[in-house]
């Protein structure tokens, strides 16, 4: 079994479970924690800990005035 037969199951049975929408979103998670999370923790360069950490705080702000719009048109 090769590793693209394993993604490719592991991808179906995600969807199964999860739905299509529920996979792409565990995707989306996925690569912004791997491509920003760990970057502002673990990185040596002080530069790019700084580019990752601003990036999440960009993120993390539009996320939270997404939340606020969305809670501002529910009825209660």
């Amino acid at each position: 079994m090769t590793i693209t037969d394993i993604l490719r199951q592991t991808t179906v049975q995600a969807i199964g479970l999860l739905g299509s929408i529920g996979t792409l979103t565990l995707v989306l998670f996925l690569l912004l924690y791997i491509g920003i999370v760990l970057p502002t923790v673990w990185s040596r360069h002080s530069y790019r800990r700084n580019a990752a950490r601003r990036t999440m705080t960009t993120l993390l702000d539009q996320l939270y005035r997404t939340a606020r719009a969305l809670r501002n048109l529910l009825p209660w």
